[in-house]
């Protein structure tokens, strides 16, 4: 009876071993998966950059601090746009989402110096400038920025909305 007894409980015993590894493995699993995992893309920019390249600093010196611009405007004067977006995902396997937006603009004269700098965000869905506290109206610039910060299909959807509408007049 003893040695049935025994035999009994070794099995018991390893069945509890390959249940505990089984759920230790899992758990591992979901460590690994970095729940609430925060990403970072583009320039990230930060006050201490910023102090780098003060208003009056040369084209030059934008590159050397700042490095390679995101993309460029050359519609009056020269503008450099360093764009960055912050995206969540709650799961590793989910897509993640967009949670922040922003552009800082270094507009220079036409000398090639800094004239003014300004950090854009979106702020309850409108193009908000962090430095400077405005919101930038009308104009060239406006609806670049727009367009980089809503994607390039929004201005043609408004587009064809206004010709669908103007027919029905």
């Amino acid at each position: 009876m003893t040695k049935r007894y025994l035999t009994t409980n070794l099995k018991v015993l390893g069945r509890a071993v390959i249940v505990a590894s089984l759920c230790t493995t899992a758990l591992a699993g979901c460590q690994a998966m970095d729940v609430g995992e925060v990403l970072h893309q583009g320039y990230v920019v930060d006050q201490e950059t910023l102090n780098l390249v003060p208003v009056g600093s040369s084209r030059e010196q934008v590159m050397l601090s700042l490095g390679t611009p995101s993309t460029t405007a050359t519609f009056d004067n020269e503008v450099f746009y360093y764009i960055s977006q912050k995206r969540k995902r709650p799961v590793a396997f989910m897509k993640p989402k967009l949670i922040d937006q922003s552009i800082l603009a270094v507009y220079f004269d036409k000398e090639g110096v800094v004239s003014q700098l300004a950090h854009y965000t979106m702020k309850d869905g409108k193009v908000f400038d962090m430095l400077t506290r405005t919101t930038p109206t009308g104009g060239k610039e406006t609806s670049f920025l727009g367009q980089l910060l809503t994607g390039p299909g929004a201005g043609q959807a408004a587009a064809r909305n206004l010709f669908k509408n103007f027919g029905n007049n």
